[in-house]
């Protein structure tokens, strides 16, 4: 690299815009997405058990309701990046924003079991294809030096979103005298849990017309003019626009046109660099973290807790979520993404252990021993923070910037898709195997988040403060 390319890169990456308020509204506008994937996932939590007596349905087939949206989940995120590359990433959001208003009405009006499962799927594919578009939008318009922070804007939307919905939820029960049946404007509180979702959904849509669009996207369609407008309000004026124009553009056409075929290579099937994002996803959803969001109210009474505080226990554990979330996004940019990752794992390890040996316990009337009970909490509260501090927030981060420019939104539509299969896989088997066993159930997590540890010390690498241009 000539010593004018070499200023021009670092330029690049230590540039600081003038109105960096600007691009934190332009993230935080794009990370709604990332809210309502939050609510949208959790606010479920309050309505599990309700489901289950309205419908009269066992286990097995209260799990498939709660799951089904995860299917949709796996589509939306398989599909979103090449919709994203067609139609820009802008109207991919206002497609997502549609179907999570659309959602919210069918969820909260079902007239059967199969016509709610339906609309969870509905929003699950708006969950999936905002899991890809935040990520993707806001590592193309943050610029290099605060890209990391930025980036976990995503993941700190989506456990905002998790407390907020913990926290309606909370509130809409104690509305109906803690009877999630109860009646609530003409409705039972389960349904009104689930339609308040429009609100956010329809704030979404909104912002979706305050924020500019990706501006390699708009290179890739040639409208480099208004590329070099959004560059310079993002990355700051100091740098030279035409250089990072062609710098990108020569990163983006560095490859024939992307396709599916792109992704393919290697002795697997995918690219290497493609399965280290699917083996990141999967680790992130096999360590058991849903379970604590779609299932925590059940789970607590399940073990003697009052349904309200039940409900409690699941906002707090939210909030824990949100601590730990800013600890990531404080220190990704400072420590990196894999040591915060190895840190998490080994957190993680000592939590699950520590609940897989609470609840191995037998139940006293009804309820776990008070030690057990007590260590139980806590250790589930342990494993959100490290989960949060770590996987929660790097994955996401890794997964926006790890991939080369031309593949990235394949290969991230890719990697979604398997996390949310990996996710309907822990949320369809829970409730069986809670039934089974609850303690052997969580020494399965306590093992995956072991393994994770290997997995980052041999295939990750470190992309911290690395153009996106320089990935691959």
């Amino acid at each position: 690299m000539t010593s004018a390319a070499q200023a021009q890169a670092s330029g690049a990456r230590t540039a600081h815009p003038e109105h960096l308020g600007h691009v934190i509204f332009i993230t935080a506008a794009a990370a709604m997405g990332g809210f309502l994937f939050g609510y949208d996932s959790s606010v479920i939590n309050g309505a599990v058990e309700a489901i289950r007596d309205r419908y009269d349905v066992g286990s097995a087939a209260l799990a498939q309701v709660i799951a089904i949206a995860l299917i949709g989940c796996a589509i939306g995120a398989a599909t979103a990046g090449r919709i994203a590359d067609r139609i820009g990433r802008i109207r991919c959001m206002r497609i997502a924003a549609v179907l999570f208003t659309v959602s919210a009405v069918g969820s909260a009006l079902p007239f059967a079991l199969w016509d709610l499962a339906f609309w969870r799927v509905v929003g699950g594919f708006a969950i999936g294809m905002a899991s890809v578009i935040g990520p993707a939008y806001i590592a193309e318009v943050a610029p290099p030096a605060y890209r990391g922070r930025l980036g976990s804007f995503q993941q700190a939307a989506i456990v905002i979103g998790i407390a907020v919905s913990q926290l309606v939820n909370w509130g809409i029960l104690n509305a109906a005298d803690g009877d999630q049946r109860g009646q609530l404007m003409g409705l039972e509180a389960w349904q009104v849990m689930l339609g308040v979702m429009v609100v956010p959904a329809v704030l979404y849509g909104l912002l979706s017309f305050a924020i500019p669009e990706s501006p390699r996207y708009l290179i890739s369609v040639g409208k480099h003019e208004r590329a070099r407008q959004i560059l310079s309000e993002v990355e700051g004026s100091g740098i030279d626009l035409d250089a990072r124009v062609t710098e990108i553009e020569t990163g983006m056409h560095r490859e024939e046109k992307s396709s599916f075929k792109d992704l393919l290579g290697g002795s697997f099937f995918f690219k290497p660099i493609v399965w280290v994002g699917i083996g990141l996803s999967v680790f992130q959803q096999f360590v058991g973290i849903n379970v604590a969001f779609y299932y925590s109210a059940t789970l607590w009474q399940s073990v003697g807790v009052d349904p309200s505080d039940s409900f409690f226990y699941s906002f707090t554990t939210s909030i824990i979520n949100i601590v730990g979330t800013v600890i990531a996004m404080i220190f990704v940019d400072r420590v990196g993404r894999r040591p915060l990752a190895i840190i998490g794992s080994v957190g993680m390890v000592i939590g699950l252990a520590l609940e897989a040996w609470a609840f191995s316990s037998n139940l006293v009337d009804g309820q776990l021993p008070a030690t057990q009970g007590w260590v139980a909490l806590i250790a589930a509260h342990v494993f959100v923070l490290f989960f949060a501090l770590s996987w929660g927030v790097v994955v996401w981060v890794m997964l926006g910037e790890m991939f080369p420019n031309r593949i990235r939104a394949a290969a991230l539509g890719v990697a979604a898709a398997a996390q949310w299969i990996a996710n309907w896989a822990i949320t369809a088997s829970f409730p069986s195997l809670a039934d089974w066993n609850l303690s052997v159930t969580y020494v399965i997590y306590t093992v995956f988040a072991a393994l994770s540890i290997p997995f980052v010390l041999k295939f990750v690498k470190e992309t911290k403060g690395k153009r996106l241009e320089e990935m691959g």
